[in-house]
């Protein structure tokens, strides 16, 4: 399929406030795309309406060639995963029972857990390198390793789309640079497509392929990361003077406050 998503004229109004207006857009398959902008943009709202978490209150969304609402549940679950904002603990879980959670909508819940179910965690677990920390619990995990895992239950999920929702929020530089190096790792090896909800803009120019950017629920750019990051499209996204400068060894220029 040529765009993972399409969203066409969609607007969100709860209670009485409007959250997104006409807001359209597409999302490519195969490419890792940011959505960026203030806190209350839209973004994360934007996201919940593609993960089916949220009805738009008009306008229409398709994945692939298909309406939304053309799916029915486990069916669109084999296909999109979504990684909200507020994870929880894990519940007492091990790394590799989080991970199982991911065969769900394959077997479903009374579903015996079969070879290719314990073959696809364990090939989630590789791919996301946490096989050193497989049997710990959760909760004990550092904030990187915890994402690694809640990724890797995603991964076998066997979903070719992966929505996320801040991902790196509450993590450090270090943790920010793992867990979005492991995004783009995935997608470039599988050809996933990602969408991914970011609030630093230096790091979506650097790990994504396509930046939309929200503002009061309004598209007011998209493109390529070397279209965004110019001062005159960094002022409409943040309302600030903005510079950017080269950097060596690195393809897209770093953004910074004047």
């Amino acid at each position: 399929m040529a765009n993972a998503f399409s969203v066409n004229g969609i607007s969100l109004e709860i209670n009485g406030n409007a959250i997104l207006s006409d807001v359209t857009l597409t999302f490519p398959a195969g490419e890792v795309v940011a959505l960026v902008g203030h806190n209350g943009s839209g973004k994360s709202s934007l996201l919940k309406i593609l993960a089916r978490q949220q009805a738009a209150t008009q306008g229409r969304v398709s994945y692939g060639d298909r309406d939304l609402a053309g799916y029915d549940s486990r069916e669109f679950a084999r296909s999109v995963a979504y990684l909200p904002q507020d994870l929880g603990t894990g519940s007492g879980m091990t790394v590799r029972e989080l991970v199982g959670c991911g065969r769900y909508p394959w077997h479903g819940a009374l579903g015996r857990f079969s070879d290719v179910d314990r073959q696809k965690v364990e090939t989630s677990i590789a791919s996301t390198h946490i096989e050193d920390f497989a049997e710990r619990i959760v909760d004990t995990l550092s904030g990187g390793e915890r994402q690694r895992a809640w990724i890797a239950m995603l991964i076998a999920q066997d979903a070719r789309c992966l929505l996320l929702d801040e991902p790196t929020a509450a993590l450090d530089i270090a943790h920010q640079l793992e867990v979005l190096s492991l995004v783009r790792r995935l997608a470039r090896e599988s050809g996933r497509s990602v969408v991914i909800v970011l609030h630093d803009i230096n790091m979506a120019a650097r790990f994504c392929d396509r930046i939309h950017a929200l503002k009061g629920g309004r598209v007011v750019a998209t493109g390529t990361p070397e279209e965004i990051m110019v001062p005159p499209t960094l002022h409409t996204i943040y309302g600030i003077n903005m510079g950017v400068i080269s950097v060596t060894h690195q393809s897209n220029p770093l953004a910074y406050a004047l």
